[in-house]
């Protein structure tokens, strides 16, 4: 298997979290999840017509393309893996290049580590510790 196909292959098996489910998978006879499948149609259609709303090109401010790149630093940084799957697609195809979808990475990459410092942050002053009177083996 070449190099360019190991990273465009979909995984033979996902769990449905963590990892999309191919289409063709049945676990055990089952069919394939399905987007909305357990949501009552009067709630699906409310968000279908939410969704196709925020998507829209006439009168907007972001062009399709840039929504899509926003989706795509959302789906990552919610950890919808289907989502982040179709943004990428849908954003391609809106005409983003390798360099605009690897920057959105590297900003989401940036607000994620910010918000674990923030996190400890708020956790030593929860706790009132002062890192900076302990002990340390760092050097200054």
């Amino acid at each position: 298997m070449s190099e360019n196909q190991a990273t465009t292959t979909p995984p033979s098996v996902g769990d449905g979290d963590t990892e999309p489910l191919p289409q063709n998978d049945t676990r055990g006879g089952k069919q394939p999840v399905r987007s909305y499948a357990l949501m009552d149609p009067k709630s699906k259609r409310i968000y279908l017509e939410f969704y196709k709303d925020t998507y829209k090109t006439e009168g907007a401010a972001l062009s399709r393309k840039h929504k899509e790149l926003v989706a795509i630093g959302v789906s990552m940084a919610l950890n919808c893996p289907n989502c982040l799957d179709g943004h990428i697609k849908k954003a391609m195809k809106d005409g983003a290049t390798r360099e605009e979808i690897s920057e959105v990475i590297q900003v989401a990459l940036g607000v994620a580590a910010a918000a674990i410092v923030d996190r400890s942050d708020m956790a030593g002053y929860r706790m009132g510790l002062n890192f900076g009177n302990m002990p340390s083996s760092f050097e200054g």
